[in-house]
């Protein structure tokens, strides 16, 4: 594997987004810098790979992957790695990242990122496949902390089972923060002393975003990621909890749906560098 590291500079990013490309390209000022999700350029050509060459020149990369499925019974295809690695030769983004999780399975994908349990067999299987993604890619990645909604046969608690895999794999940490939340309120958790057991000193980005809260079919209440609208207070307040112990962090809004005007959106990413 490649010795490369996460370089992305202390500041905040925010998602790029198509409604956004023409701002993003003529704004008199950017943020620290853009994430793009793999996925959506992996095809070779066409107008989203114009623009995004175009602000690449003058602006950071984070490369933010949600297919590879590094949870799922099988390895990370060998075609999908060779995707990812001309797409990074391509752009040379500064990170890039992939899920704790998985979507795929038996060769058909589903669309979403559905738990693991944790567990030493899928801690094994888990850290043969960031090995895998990490010396197709020749670099070290980040993996990013899940929201669940539903816990079942774990025997390792998730952050014992994340400080594993980051040992065990060499890869750094994407801390998702709004996840610590949504998980956090899902199952009834303390979301400082899940922070305090993580490996903070992995920590190459961190993402904050919107979540909200619904009643499912029995009447509870249930606490979804949804990334559609600004920052809560919860998320705040573990977001300077996290920065009291680890000094200034590069950190994404992460903003997906129910998309706001650019100008919006960087407000957001001021209040989260202020």
């Amino acid at each position: 594997m490649s010795p490369h590291t996460p370089t992305l500079p202390r500041g905040v990013g925010v998602s790029l987004k198509a409604l956004h490309y023409r701002d993003a390209l003529a704004g008199p000022r950017g943020p620290a810098f853009f994430e793009i999700h793999a996925e959506n350029f992996l095809h070779p050509g066409g107008p989203a790979h114009r623009w995004l060459e175009a602000i690449r020149r003058d602006h950071r990369l984070s490369i933010h992957g949600v297919g590879l499925s590094l949870g799922g019974n099988a390895p990370p295809a060998r075609e999908a790695l060779a995707e990812r690695a001309v797409l990074l030769r391509r752009y040379e983004p500064d990170v890039f990242s992939e899920h704790l999780a998985w979507s795929s399975f038996g060769g058909e994908y589903f669309n979403d990122l559905l738990p693991i349990a944790c567990t030493p067999e899928s801690l094994a299987r888990v850290v043969a496949h960031v090995g895998a993604v990490q010396d197709a890619l020749g670099r070290r990645i980040l993996i990013e902390n899940p929201a669940t909604y539903l816990r079942a046969g774990d025997t390792i608690p998730e952050p014992e089972f994340i400080a594993s895999l980051v040992r065990a794999s060499d890869c750094g940490l994407l801390l998702d923060l709004n996840n610590v939340v949504v998980s956090a309120i899902n199952h009834r958790f303390d979301p400082l002393r899940y922070l305090e057991a993580l490996p903070l000193d992995a920590v190459g980005e961190v993402h904050l975003a919107g979540h909200a809260m619904r009643e499912d079919s029995t009447g509870q209440t249930i606490c979804i990621d949804s990334h559609d609208g600004p920052v809560q207070a919860p998320t705040w307040a573990l977001y300077r909890a996290l920065l009291e112990r680890t000094g200034p962090l590069p950190t994404l809004i992460e903003w997906d749906s129910n998309l706001p005007d650019y100008a919006t959106l960087l407000a957001e990413a001021d209040r989260a560098a202020h």
